[in-house]
């Protein structure tokens, strides 16, 4: 296969999306397992997530095919444009399913229970969610929390209330940012790319984000504030409470109407909180706080295993 072939067929599995599946390590982090035994199995999950999405993404392209060509941007798809067959990109979406499938029953019934409800969350989801309002978003944010699932059952990690409701805050709020910067740049391109999108409006995206980011914020605090209320092993995981606050107050930055519309006059790369997978890698503030809550976390860890903190 020659290196350009084989950069359309790498391409087409969409791998800028498999930061979406990092929340395989959530249960460890938050539990603070960390070692051999939790990153291998988080690695395991998170291999197997990458696998089993890139096959619907490349389903997805398959079915789409036709108005795909006939749009601006997607006609550049690998599929779309004919630098992947469709009959090789079934066979790859075929194998890449069943092999996550199988390796992950074959690991754990938990891991393969974990990535077969998602395989059919994902059915659900272009057959008839996608086009229904409200549940489009719930579909979405149960996407997430099927990863952090199988994060907890590839690593034997019991998960705890608040790590569940917290998982389901934090996914919730990704799902309606998602759906409040498609709305901004649809108007603003002057058509709705998504028929769900005529169900929404700003005002009521608004009230909604509202309701999970104080949700998002307030099981995380609970969870910080340590053993007292069933939370993080250690009360001195608030110190992670205000990175924790800046990455969501960014994240509402980054998909505000009037920051959208001040991005893509400036350039073409605005409301990128459309495609979560990308704010992460294209947003350096944003980036940089994951990295202090990473940095400061393990830290706490540490000084906690040695005596140092209690």
């Amino acid at each position: 296969m020659k290196l350009n072939s084989l950069r359309s067929h790498l391409k087409a599995l969409r791998p800028r999306q498999w930061t979406k599946n990092l929340v395989v390590f959530a249960a460890p982090l938050f539990a603070f397992e960390i070692s051999t035994k939790s990153l291998f199995g988080g690695l395991l999950a998170f291999c197997l997530f990458c696998a089993a999405s890139s096959s619907f993404y490349l389903l997805n392209d398959i079915f789409d095919v036709k108005s795909d060509r006939q749009h601006p941007v997607k006609c550049k798809r690998p599929i779309a444009s004919g630098a992947v067959a469709i009959p090789t990109a079934i066979a790859m979406a075929a194998i890449l399913l069943i092999t996550a499938l199988a390796i992950g029953w074959w690991n754990s019934t938990g891991l393969g229970l974990a990535i077969l409800c998602y395989a059919l969350l994902q059915v659900a989801y272009n057959l008839r969610l996608k086009h229904t309002v409200i549940l489009d978003v719930i579909a979405i944010s149960s996407g997430f929390i099927l990863r952090a699932f199988a994060g907890a059952a590839a690593t034997d990690i019991v998960l705890s209330s608040w790590f569940l409701l917290c998982t389901a805050m934090l996914a919730l709020f990704l799902g309606i940012e998602k759906r409040k910067a498609e709305l901004r740049l649809s108007e603003l391109r002057g058509g709705k790319s998504r028929s769900v999108l005529h169900r929404y409006s700003l005002p009521l995206l608004s009230r909604m984000e509202s309701v999970v980011t104080n949700g998002t914020i307030i099981t995380y605090a609970l969870w910080s504030s340590g053993p007292l209320v069933r939370g993080a092993s250690t009360a001195w995981m608030m110190l992670t409470l205000p990175f924790v606050l800046y990455g969501v107050f960014r994240y509402q930055l980054l998909s505000d109407p009037q920051e959208i519309a001040r991005r893509n006059n400036e350039s073409e790369s605005g409301g990128q909180t459309e495609r979560p997978e990308e704010v992460l890698l294209g947003d350096k503030p944003l980036l940089l706080t994951v990295m202090a809550w990473v940095a400061t976390t393990f830290s706490i860890l540490f000084l906690k295993r040695y005596g140092y903190i209690s």
